[in-house]
């Protein structure tokens, strides 16, 4: 299948530190990958190269067939990318429903001065996305709560929220960031289910930072593996579970070199 992002050498410098160093990888359209690593790896960074938050210094990134290194994140949601967020990052005093129109909004062709006078775009507009966030609502298994403020709402509904409101813009490729932190296994298994759902209802493609490795290896099709802003793997799960290098990073220099002892015993 013919790749939906592609990243090429792509550097990011805060001062001297190079939190991404010249990080290649490439997303198939209609996938689910994933990028691991410890903290610090550069993970989240280049989720913000991706969406426009920062401009790499060096690199290509290539969305759709379009580069996109620089582009506002209004013009990058706007191309057809959208993301949530490690801490949940929802309008508190706004509804669920309205939480989902803001994620509508840059999709909207309505002016300042539509709005003031409500002419008959801003109207329809405006009914449009009441429309689609309901239906969105539904969508994620929200359905009867979208008068309630997104500060009262559980822990996990506020995950899917958060979700549904970058749904609204009618993504092409989804990043999630972190989307299990904080949840129990339970609604870690669901939150599992329900990504598979996206990508499988919705043809979309998704990328996730994720440090629950149950979670990494049970769901993503291919990984890439940060550490000190470098890639140091990618590969099936399969692959980064049994990759030294991987388990160097995680556990240490001893751990690896443990399970090259012991898998050279198990083969002897």
């Amino acid at each position: 299948m013919a790749p939906i992002l592609i990243a090429k050498g792509v550097t990011k410098r805060f001062g001297g530190l190079v939190a991404v160093n010249s990080l290649d990888f490439t997303i198939e359209a209609g996938s689910i990958a994933a990028v691991i690593g410890p903290n610090g790896a550069g993970k989240t960074t280049f989720f913000n190269c991706i969406t426009g938050f920062y401009t790499p210094e060096e690199g290509q990134i290539i969305f759709d067939g379009h580069e996109i290194q620089g582009f506002r994140p209004d013009r990058v949601t706007r191309m057809g990318i959208a993301r949530t967020y490690q801490n949940i990052r929802l309008f508190a005093n706004m509804t669920a429903l309205e939480n989902i129109m803001v994620g509508r909004h840059p999709l909207m062709h309505h002016n300042w001065w539509d709005a003031i006078l409500h002419t008959p775009r801003y109207r329809k507009e405006e009914k449009e996305a009441l429309e689609e966030a309901q239906r969105l609502l539904n969508f994620v298994g929200l359905s009867g709560l979208g008068d309630q403020l997104a500060r009262n709402l559980p822990y996990g509904a506020q995950r899917r929220l958060e979700i549904a409101r970058a749904l609204a813009s009618k993504p092409k490729l989804l990043l999630l960031d972190e989307p299990t932190a904080g949840m129990n296994p339970n609604e870690t298994g669901e939150m599992i289910r329900f990504i598979r759902h996206l990508r499988d209802e919705l043809g979309l493609s998704i990328l996730l930072i994720e440090h629950d490795m149950k979670v990494v290896m049970t769901i993503s099709e291919k990984i890439a593996v940060m550490d000190f802003g470098k890639k140091i793997a990618e590969g099936k799960p399969e692959e980064i579970q049994r990759n030294p290098r991987v388990i160097e990073a995680y556990l240490g220099r001893g751990a690896a070199s443990g399970l090259g002892s012991s898998q050279a015993a198990a083969t002897a």
